[in-house]
């Protein structure tokens, strides 16, 4: 993509390599928990964002955008208030951990790292996972900014 291009992202990752470039494309995403879910039928686990378009560099831009994880067979959250339907989470990476580093019973892990210090975790059998982008972008006066000696999510 070149700056000021509009086209749709649309990303596909079945390794860990595929899924570090998708979770660099995801950074600062900002998830509504009630626009996130788990299909056990299907084994998907499918999530909306409003995310940052860091491919675009001419001025800061967002878009809507769908991931869906196929391949998944056990979804846990941690430090998440789930009772809380309308709270927007901020996604900050993905991590793949392959089974043997993992104690999951079913395989792979996928890591979805949230924001002060929330957590999704997916036990996949593989990495299957599909980033596209919908809808127009849109600008955006807020460019996100890190802190990374101490760990902290800022927006300027």
């Amino acid at each position: 993509m070149t700056a000021g291009d509009d086209n749709p992202l649309k990303l596909r990752a079945h390794d860990a390599e595929d899924l570090a470039v998708i979770s660099a494309m995801l950074q600062d995403a900002l998830v509504p928990l009630g626009d996130m879910t788990f299909l056990p039928d299907d084994n998907s686990f499918i999530l909306a964002v409003n995310r940052y378009r860091w491919e675009q560099s001419d001025a800061p831009q967002r878009v809507h955008s769908g991931v869906r994880f196929d391949r998944v067979r056990r979804v846990q959250f941690s430090n998440i208030d789930r009772r809380n339907r309308r709270q927007f989470l901020s996604l900050m990476a993905l991590e793949f951990l392959p089974a043997a580093e993992t104690n999951a019973e079913t395989g792979d892990v996928i890591l979805l790292h949230l924001a002060g210090g929330g957590r999704i975790r997916l036990e996949v059998d593989e990495i299957f996972c599909v980033l596209s982008d919908f809808g127009e972008p849109w600008p955006t006066q807020w460019r996100p900014d890190h802190d990374l000696d101490e760990g902290s999510h800022d927006v300027e």
